[in-house]
């Protein structure tokens, strides 16, 4: 693994500012959102409109991974992000849920999730997690990938391509009829011939009008992940996999989550909605 120094945080730049003209999730301003209390399943009309937010939030982060290079900060990828999704209409659904500051997560090397964009600087060799979600026509599109930056290591290329290949492979295994836990039954016996960490105890979620439905998508074989899938119902599947331990550290800003051994992790999603054969991505560029 790349012999590179541990991550500490760094300095937040002045919150963004969003056009007043841009429709905010009704949890800007509050604590927490409002529990969600519809349907899993949605209507073709909110599935559209989900399908304009996913490509916008996929593209933002295309936009954003363009920067990415040894001396540009994750504060600069969170401006392209957010001055794209602003751009088009959409409010980055980060910013604000929950006093979550910015606009983007830039989780870097040892981060499972939920990485502040700050003064920190990437580095020959880093590898970097964008999570974009947008909200527009009152619904979420959510998406996330990890990038190499510069010459990366064998190791850490190979989990990056192989997290990506265990999404792949979850959402195939989509079918209305089966449970939920065949997602993280496929992601987990994948990721096991590695010897990889499976993150467990942040997951995938329900998403439509909610940014996160109550719904969950557990990465690993959980017994209790018995949710029969049916045609309609949208949720994102976002795997989480370290070169370690599934453990985790939390940072002071509550929200930084790094793995307990210090190791590398890599994670990849997409929104889904679910047909009567399969699944169909949302987030598409």
């Amino acid at each position: 693994m790349s012999g590179q120094s541990l991550l500490v945080p760094g300095e937040l730049s002045p919150t963004r500012s969003v056009p007043g003209n841009i429709r905010r999730p009704e949890y800007v301003g509050k604590p927490a959102p409002t529990p969600y209390t519809g349907p899993e399943a949605q209507t073709p009309e909110t599935i559209e409109a989900m399908r304009v937010a996913g490509r916008i939030a996929a593209r933002a982060m295309e936009e954003a991974a363009k920067l990415i290079a040894p001396g540009v900060t994750t504060d600069e990828l969170d401006k392209v992000a957010h001055d794209y999704m602003c751009d088009h209409g959409a409010y980055p659904s980060t910013l604000g849920y929950r006093g979550f500051p910015k606009s983007l997560c830039t989780s870097v090397n040892e981060v499972i999730c939920h990485g502040i964009p700050d003064s920190t600087v990437l580095r020959d060799g880093d590898i970097v997690n964008l999570d974009v979600t947008a909200y527009i026509g009152g619904v979420h599109g959510d998406n996330n990938a990890t990038y190499l930056v510069g010459d990366v290591d064998e190791e850490s290329r190979l989990l990056v391509e192989r997290t990506r290949e265990s999404l792949d492979r979850a959402i195939k295994a989509v079918k209305p009829g089966r449970q939920i836990n065949i997602i993280g039954r496929v992601i987990e016996s994948y990721a096991k011939r590695f010897g990889y960490g499976v993150v467990r105890d942040f997951t995938g979620h329900g998403i439509n009008s909610s940014f996160h439905s109550g719904l969950i998508i557990p990465h690993y074989d959980s017994p209790h992940a018995t949710t029969v899938i049916q045609p309609g119902m949208t949720f994102t599947i976002e795997p989480m996999l370290t070169l370690g331990t599934h453990e985790y550290d939390m940072w002071d800003d509550g929200w930084t989550v790094v793995t307990k051994d210090r190791k590398r992790t890599a994670q990849f999603e997409h929104t889904l909605v679910v047909t009567e054969s399969g699944a169909e991505i949302l987030t598409l560029p």
